[in-house]
C-alpha cells in the first residue's frame, strides 16, 4: 500500500522553514545576562564611619537629658533624620532642629560625636602638654537654621567648655578661641554642601587648627580634660530662630573622620 504524504502549499513549507530557523537561531543565542542589582544601601551610621571610640548625643529625649548612644549600640543604630548614613554610604548625617533637646550646659541642640576610649566604654581625657593629639574630619555644612544661621561642625572640647572649633556663621568660617567666636576667619564665601578637612593638633599646649592642609591658626591651651567632638552643634534655639519646628535645624555632612594619639 502506497505511503500517504501530506503536501503543504510552497508558502506553508516556507514559512515553517523560516520560523524553525527564527527557533534555532535563538536557542544558539546565550539569554542576555540579567541587570546587575543595586548597590546594598547602608542601614546605619557605623557601616560609613568607624564609630569604636565614640558616643551620640541627639537632640532628641527628655529636656537637659538628651538621649545618648553609646557602645555596643552605636554599632546598630540610626535615627533619622537626626543620624543617618546617605543611601550610597558616602557620609553621615547629623542634623539639629532648633527645638531639639539640650544638654544641662547647653542652650543649643546637638547631634554629635563625643571621643570615648577603651572600645567606647570610657570618656576620653587627654592633655594638651603630653602627647600628640590629632582629630581629622572630612565633613560639609548642608544647612543652617534660620534668622540665626550658626552651627558648630567640629571642636576641641575641655572640661566644662569648648576650647576651639570650626563653626560656620552664614557664609563665613571661622575657627574660634575660647570665647572669641571670631577669633580666625577661615573663608568669608563658604557655600553650603562644600566638603573640607578640618584638622586639630594639639601638642606642647597649642593647638594648631588647619583648613584642607593649611595651618590657619594656633590656639595656647594647657589642660589635661581634652577630647574631641564632630557633627552638627546647631547655635539656634526658638528663642532667636523661628519656625520652632523640627524643619528649621543646622545639618552636617560627614564622609570620613579619624583620631590619633601619639
Amino acid at each position: 500500500m502506497p505511503s500517504m504524504r501530506t503536501c503543504l502549499p510552497v508558502g506553508i513549507t516556507a514559512a515553517l522553514s523560516t520560523a524553525a530557523f527564527t527557533l534555532s537561531a535563538q536557542a544558539a543565542t546565550p539569554a542576555p545576562a540579567p541587570e546587575r542589582t543595586a548597590a546594598a544601601r547602608c542601614a546605619n551610621p557605623s557601616e560609613v564611619l568607624d564609630l569604636t571610640d565614640w558616643k551620640l548625643t541627639l537632640p532628641t529625649g527628655e529636656e537637659e537629658d538628651p538621649a545618648e548612644i553609646t557602645q555596643p549600640e552605636l554599632a546598630g543604630f540610626s535615627a533619622a533624620p537626626w543620624f543617618r548614613a546617605e543611601g550610597d554610604c558616602g557620609a553621615v548625617r547629623f542634623r539639629a532642629a532648633v527645638n531639639g533637646v539640650t544638654t544641662g550646659g547647653s542652650s543649643y541642640p546637638r547631634a554629635e560625636l563625643r571621643e570615648m576610649t577603651d572600645g567606647g566604654e570610657d570618656e576620653a581625657a587627654w592633655s594638651t602638654t603630653e602627647g600628640t593629639h590629632t582629630l581629622v574630619v572630612r565633613e560639609a555644612f548642608t544647612a543652617l537654621p534660620a534668622e540665626r544661621p550658626w552651627v558648630v561642625g567640629a571642636q576641641v572640647h575641655g572640661g566644662d567648655d569648648d576650647v576651639t572649633v570650626f563653626r560656620l556663621e552664614g557664609s563665613r568660617l571661622y575657627i574660634t578661641d575660647g570665647d572669641d567666636r571670631h577669633h580666625h576667619l577661615v573663608t568669608d564665601d563658604y557655600e553650603l554642601g562644600t566638603e573640607f578637612e578640618a584638622r586639630f593638633v594639639a601638642r606642647d599646649g597649642r593647638i594648631k587648627a588647619y583648613y584642607n592642609g593649611t595651618l590657619e591658626t594656633t590656639v595656647s591651651h594647657d589642660g589635661d580634660t581634652n577630647y574631641f567632638k564632630a557633627g552638627a552643634y546647631t547655635q539656634a534655639n526658638c528663642g532667636n530662630s523661628d519656625p520652632c519646628t523640627d524643619g528649621n535645624f543646622g545639618e552636617v555632612r560627614i564622609s570620613d573622620i579619624d583620631v590619633k594619639h601619639s
